[in-house]
C-alpha cells in the first residue's frame, strides 16, 4: 500500500503513519467505500462499492474492523462478523436515505401486498433490514429480483433504484417510502447531462441507478460505482454522474483515461464526515463501536446472506 499517493502534508503523514502502527498492534482492518476522501481511499486495506464491501466483510482476517463508510455499511460488517469489533470512526457519518425508511413503511405495504417479498436496498437500517427477505445492492438489484418467484416486489428505500429494477425487470415495483432517495444523486438533472455532452463531446456518461429517471434515460452507462470501476476500460473519456470522489478512485486506476465529476457539489456529508484524524482517534480509542441487538442481527443476516448466494 502507497501511503504517500495523494498529496499529504507533513500533519497528515504523521496520522498516517501512526494509524498504520495502529493497525498491527490491535490487529486492524479499514474498508473504506469508493465515496471517501481520497486521503482516506489511500489508506484503505479494500477499497469497493456496497456489495464489494460486504463481500469482503465475511472474509476479513482482523480482530478489528474500522469501516470508513456511513453507519450502515458498518452494520452490516458487524452483522457478518458478531465476534470482531467493528469501528465507525465518526458519529455523523450516517445515510440520509437509509433513514427515510421506518419500518412501519414495510409493514403498511405487507398489508396491501401480503405476498409479495420484501427486497431492501443495503442502504437501510438494521431494523429494517431484520424485515427483508432479502438485501440488494445497485450492482445486483435487478438480477435478485429476477430470480425472485414473484412478479410483484415492495422495494425500498431508494424510488430510482426501484424505477431502474422495474424497467430491467418488467415486475410491478412497490416502492417504499414515498419519494425515498438519495439527495447527492437527485442533484443531478437533465440540464447537467446536457452541459456533459457539450463540455465532453468525446465523452461517455456513466450513471448510477439513485439518479432519477430522466437522467437514467439519457446515459450511456448506468451502473453502480464499483460496475463503474470495472467498466471505465471501454472508453477513453467519462463523465461521472455519482458522489464526486469516485472520480479520484477512476482515476488512480486508470491514468491514462480521463474521467469529470458531473457536478462538484455532489458530495455526500456522511461520507466526508471522516477525515484521517478520525480514523486514527478510532483505532487509538477503539471508538465509536457498532453494537446490533442479537434479534435483529440474526434477522437481517439472513436477509443480507441470502443476498451475497444469490449475487454468486
Amino acid at each position: 500500500m502507497s501511503v504517500r499517493s495523494f498529496n499529504q502534508g507533513d500533519e497528515d503523514m504523521k496520522l498516517i503513519e501512526e494509524i498504520l502502527k495502529l493497525k498491527d498492534e490491535k490487529n486492524a482492518i479499514i474498508l473504506a467505500h469508493n465515496y471517501q476522501l481520497p486521503e482516506i481511499q489511500d489508506i484503505a486495506d479494500f477499497l469497493g462499492d456496497s456489495l464489494e464491501l460486504a463481500r469482503k466483510a465475511v472474509d476479513v482476517d482482523a480482530d478489528v474492523i474500522v469501516f470508513a463508510g456511513v453507519d450502515f455499511m458498518a452494520e452490516t460488517a458487524k452483522i457478518l462478523n458478531p465476534t470482531k469489533k467493528v469501528l465507525l470512526p465518526a458519529r455523523r457519518a450516517t445515510c440520509v436515505m437509509a433513514n427515510m425508511l421506518k419500518v412501519k413503511h414495510i409493514l403498511e405495504a405487507k398489508e396491501k401486498y401480503p405476498d409479495a417479498p420484501v427486497v431492501l436496498y443495503v442502504n437501510t437500517t438494521a431494523e429494517t433490514k431484520a424485515y427483508a427477505d432479502v438485501t440488494v445492492t445497485s450492482a445486483n438489484a435487478a438480477k435478485i429480483v429476477e430470480k425472485l418467484d414473484a412478479d410483484t416486489i415492495i422495494f425500498g428505500p431508494d424510488n430510482n433504484l426501484a424505477y431502474y429494477v422495474a424497467k430491467r425487470t418488467g415486475k410491478k415495483i412497490i416502492p417504499i417510502p414515498e419519494g425515498g432517495h438519495c439527495y447527492v444523486h437527485t442533484k443531478f438533472n437533465v440540464e447537467d447531462v446536457e452541459r456533459a455532452r457539450k463540455l465532453h463531446p468525446n465523452a461517455k456518461l456513466m450513471v448510477h441507478p439513485e439518479c432519477n429517471p430522466e437522467v437514467q434515460e439519457r446515459a450511456d452507462l448506468i451502473v453502480s460505482t464499483g460496475g463503474m470501476v470495472r467498466n471505465a476500460c471501454q472508453h477513453d473519456e467519462w463523465v461521472v454522474f455519482t458522489e464526486k470522489e469516485m472520480v479520484y478512485r477512476l482515476q488512480k486506476l486508470y491514468p491514462d483515461k480521463k474521467f469529470y465529476p458531473a457536478k462538484e457539489e455532489a458530495f455526500c456529508i456522511g461520507m466526508k464526515s471522516i477525515t484521517l484524524k478520525h480514523i486514527y482517534e478510532s483505532l487509538r480509542d477503539e471508538k465509536y463501536e457498532i453494537k446490533v441487538p442479537k434479534k435483529i442481527a440474526e434477522k437481517a443476516k439472513k436477509a443480507i446472506e441470502r443476498m451475497l448466494e444469490m449475487s454468486k
